[in-house]
């Protein structure tokens, strides 16, 4: 039985929220404080996040872990220094009952050096039941850390210990872990961390079992690098991270090259487009990157870039503040500014980024061949690309622009004269096509057209 995409997914739009950042937790965890309801906080956020037009909720890691969520120490336990499980239950509620989706950031390629198995490991050595959860353990060496056995780590970190995908023990408890979340907190999905290095059989055993337990159940993965398709498909996930339009999103507006994100999308969703069928998961920044209004060049150019955001295929998202315009860089070895605490929700009413992700968003529910359009490129030169999301009730056009002056753009394209086109970012703009030719004026430095097919003579 092959899997289908949850039907919510082709209207989503994610926010993003790292927890242990946004709420100034401390930044390691004792194991023995009493919880902290910190997450609690985040029900305040839910007004926001709908206002935005946002209808599903990226949640970072939440259970318990040493320090930075990824390294967990209990899968069962919210991490105290969020709160307790009632917590995560109620900011659930709180989400659903205001129509928003909740995805939970899942770390299942490794686990932290207090998570029990592995301290059972370390007490009892080769007479552990739990020798073989872990891969490379070798009891004729130490680790790096002084244990009486070698282990192979998340890389070179050897404070993420990596687990056994292929001991049935191990996929058995993880499968419980995802039963458990669904029963008591009504997750929606999961983002799997690290998808690209895990074990592919457990993936396909992932899936089928989550399909099993709720058919509109979402599987995304992070993927850096490499064919979607091996880890996005009928067998396993049903979307990845979209790493190659997330740099080029960024890249063809610094180096003034829209070639190089029109190739991408052309690659990708084209009329031989390798993942035409796929919502992949796109995103101008997240946890893991430099800030987007810290990575351009021209601050001018983070609209046209939202304007493709929310105009090409896939699932678009927004990392918490970006909405805003929050800045950070990231470090060498650190991310903590990418993650800020955030006391107060600054007031956005006189924000016009916030006000032009707001419209894109509203733009995009309100118009599904936005969410499920076939991709067209119809121009593209250095500053300046033109492409439509097509359906057979429905065309839209969109122009972006970085050039430093007004220009003027003259798009050939397979359509009958006298159709009329209206600007769905300034409706006052209409403008009639003439045989198989649309001419784009005044278009304004940095400017965006959103041109909706409104009527056709014949």
């Amino acid at each position: 039985m092959q899997r289908e995409v949850p039907s919510w997914t082709s209207d989503a739009v994610f926010y993003h929220i790292y927890p242990l950042g946004l709420v100034g937790a401390p930044m390691a965890n004792d194991f023995k404080s009493d919880p902290v309801e910190r997450m609690a906080v985040l029900n305040d956020w839910i007004p926001h996040i709908k206002q935005l037009g946002c209808n599903a909720l990226y949640l970072g890691p939440v259970f318990e872990s040493d320090f930075h969520g990824y390294d967990t120490a209990d899968y069962y336990l919210v991490d105290r220094r969020l709160g307790t499980n009632q917590t995560l239950k109620n900011l659930s509620q709180n989400l659903h009952h205001h129509g928003i989706k909740l995805v939970v950031d899942t770390v299942f390629n490794h686990v932290g050096r207090n998570f029990p198995p592995f301290k059972d490991l370390q007490l009892y050595g080769d007479a552990s039941i739990y020798k073989d959860w872990f891969v490379g353990v070798d009891f004729t060496r130490h680790s790096t850390y002084g244990d009486k056995f070698y282990y192979e780590g998340w890389f070179d970190a050897y404070n993420l210990v990596k687990l056994n995908l292929r001991n049935p023990e191990v996929i058995n408890y993880l499968l419980h872990v995802v039963a458990f979340w669904m029963d008591e907190f009504n997750i929606d999905g999961l983002r799997l961390d690290v998808a690209e290095i895990m074990d592919k059989d457990f993936l396909a055993a992932l899936s089928v079992f989550c399909r099993n337990r709720k058919s509109e159940f979402w599987l995304m993965g992070e993927v850096i690098e490499g064919d979607y398709r091996e880890w996005a498909n009928t067998n396993m996930l049903d979307s990845t991270t979209n790493y190659e339009a997330y740099k080029g999103l960024y890249s063809s507006h610094n180096d003034k090259n829209y070639f190089e994100i029109a190739h991408s999308l052309n690659r990708q969703f084209g009329h031989h487009g390798v993942y035409q069928d796929l919502f992949l998961y796109n995103f101008a920044d997240n946890h893991d990157t430099t800030r987007i209004a810290s990575i351009l060049n021209d601050v001018r150019a983070i609209y046209p870039l939202h304007a493709i955001l929310f105009t090409m295929p896939g699932i678009p998202a927004i990392y918490y503040g970006s909405e805003w315009g929050i800045e950070a860089i990231k470090g060498a070895h650190d991310d903590t500014m990418l993650r800020p605490a955030v006391d107060v929700i600054p007031d956005v009413s006189n924000l016009p980024l916030y006000h032009f992700i707001k419209q894109l968003i509203a733009i995009r529910h309100q118009q599904p061949v936005l969410q499920k359009g076939i991709y067209k490129q119809l121009h593209v030169s250095n500053e300046q690309l033109v492409f439509s999301r097509e359906t057979q009730d429905a065309s839209i056009i969109i122009a972006v622009s970085q050039s430093e002056q007004q220009v003027d753009i003259g798009v050939h394209m397979e359509i009958q004269a006298g159709v009329e086109f209206k600007d769905l970012l300034s409706p006052q703009y209409q403008i009639f096509s003439s045989h198989n030719y649309l001419f784009i004026n005044d278009v304004q430095p940095f400017g965006i057209r959103i041109l909706l097919c409104v009527s056709q003579t014949r």
